[in-house]
């Protein structure tokens, strides 16, 4: 069986080498270039042109970005220019891709600058080599629609993303004048809300205006508050002081008047015929000291200048502590809206975005626009998958399904002889294998053989030698 089998190898090795004239020919190998050197073959050496340096020019090269074997597309030649376009189309897919890129780093960075050649460059590269697997032609495409389903679903969604900072790109004018009037807008409102959150105290306990927090109250070294309880204190004392001294004043200016009424009248004197005054006089004088004395209205009128002096005092040094607190709010308030500047210094993405989006939602006309701009950049960007998958099966793909089909048939043939030459292989070394076993078999039971009958040889000597000697004991 192992000869038959070694013999059959032999005979069908020696059949595929030679050809049809049983000239020994050389195999070729597996794969597409089996089926390629059978093509040549059958169609003869004028079936392959000669290769001329016009085949690495431009035209070369664009369809290099599609995936498609230029030695295959040599035998449908009337299809070049579709391959060509494709790749060309490819390229500016990559080239609006690397644009996109380019708006979106310079804004990330709010500046144009070198560092934004570098996620150019590499979106660049990543949308190509993406797209060149979208459209590179596979074999029995036709026969799936999933891959063919997600090749569409991942070219839509990098067209969205590729599409947005283009849109931004052209509706930035709009765009900065949005964010620009929201962004005066936030400095106003802050400005209000500080001047509003920041009064002018009037006591030591001012209550914080509602809604107001942290974020909108400032911190101060001094108020006037302590100064205008003071104020108000003493003004309360000078006012009900005052009321005082305008009572005691009233009341002893009509005692005054008495005394003058009274005092201008003179008595004679029968005993030395000389004036003077009345009793009553001298008794309304006496009233008048006494009430002087009584209520101290000389006292209460010079306490009562001294408290308007202190008000006075007071008043203007509030006044001037509201003008310094006045101050110091504003210098405070200047520099948080300066800090509210600095953080508007650059409009970033999400800023674009966000503005992009309100403009769009209060004027119909304006989002009709945005969206017809974003579906067109969309399209562009999945314009190639659209342009391979829309034209049809072509002869150059009919021809890469029957190449593969054949190269997998070829490949499992070989597989299968390969599997036959090693089953025989074994079954060869199995067979020795047995041989030699059977061969040490042999050898082992010819040793055995030779080694008892030596042994029987020495052991008869041995008795035939003890026989002689037990017949001479015996003759003796």
């Amino acid at each position: 069986m192992t000869e038959f089998l070694t013999n059959h190898a032999t005979a069908s090795g020696t059949a595929g080498d030679q050809g049809a004239d049983g000239a020994p020919a050389a195999r070729p190998p597996s794969g597409r270039t089996t089926a390629r050197t059978a093509a040549h073959t059958t169609d003869g050496p004028s079936a392959r042109a000669p290769r001329r340096p016009a085949d690495y020019d431009a035209a070369r090269r664009l369809r290099t970005l599609t995936g498609v074997d230029e030695e295959l597309l040599a035998k449908v030649r009337y299809e070049r220019s579709k391959y060509t376009a494709l790749g060309g189309v490819v390229l500016g897919t990559s080239v609006i891709a690397a644009f996109s890129m380019w708006n979106f780093a310079t804004e990330a960075l709010g500046r144009v600058s070198l560092m934004a050649l570098v996620p150019t460059v590499i979106w660049m590269l990543f949308v190509l080599n993406l797209d060149r697997w979208l459209v590179t032609p596979q074999p029995n495409a036709r026969q799936r629609v999933g891959p063919l389903l997600t090749r569409l679903l991942i070219a839509l969604l990098l067209g969205t993303v590729i599409a947005e900072p283009l849109v931004l790109r052209i509706f930035q004018t709009a765009i900065e004048e949005r964010v620009a009037d929201e962004r005066t807008d936030a400095v106003d409102r802050l400005r209000t809300n500080l001047v509003r959150c920041n009064p002018v105290p009037s006591t030591t306990r001012t209550v914080t205006p509602e809604g107001c927090d942290r974020t909108y109250v400032l911190s101060f070294r001094a108020t006037p508050g302590e100064r205008v309880e003071e104020l108000a204190a003493l003004r309360s004392d000078a006012a009900a002081l005052q009321e005082r001294v305008d009572r005691d004043s009233g009341r002893l200016e009509d005692i005054d008047s008495e005394v003058r009424d009274e005092c201008r009248r003179l008595v004679r004197i029968a005993a030395t015929g000389l004036y003077q005054r009345t009793s009553e006089c001298l008794r309304l004088r006496d009233k008048a000291r006494d009430y002087r004395t009584t209520h101290r209205t000389g006292a209460n009128e010079k306490r009562l200048a001294g408290m308007n002096t202190r008000i006075s005092e007071i008043e203007a040094q509030l006044t001037s502590s509201r003008g310094e607190f006045l101050e110091s709010r504003a210098d405070g308030i200047e520099r948080r809206l300066d800090q509210e500047r600095a953080k508007q210094k650059e409009i970033g993405v999400l800023e674009r975005i966000r503005a992009l989006d309100e403009l769009a939602s209060g004027n119909p006309v304006l989002f009709v626009g945005i969206w017809l701009v974003r579906l067109l950049f969309v399209l562009l960007d999945v314009l190639p998958v659209l342009v391979k998958y829309l034209s049809g099966e072509t002869a150059y793909d009919r021809m890469l399904t029957s190449e593969s089909n054949s190269a997998v048939k070829i490949h499992s043939e070989e597989v299968r002889i390969a599997e036959r030459r090693a089953l025989a292989n074994l079954e060869i070394a199995q067979d020795a294998i047995e041989q030699e076993v059977r061969r040490h078999r042999a050898e082992s039971e010819a040793a055995f053989r030779e080694h008892t009958a030596a042994m029987n040889i020495r052991v008869r000597q041995a008795v035939n030698a003890l026989e002689d000697e037990i017949r001479r004991s015996s003759t003796v």
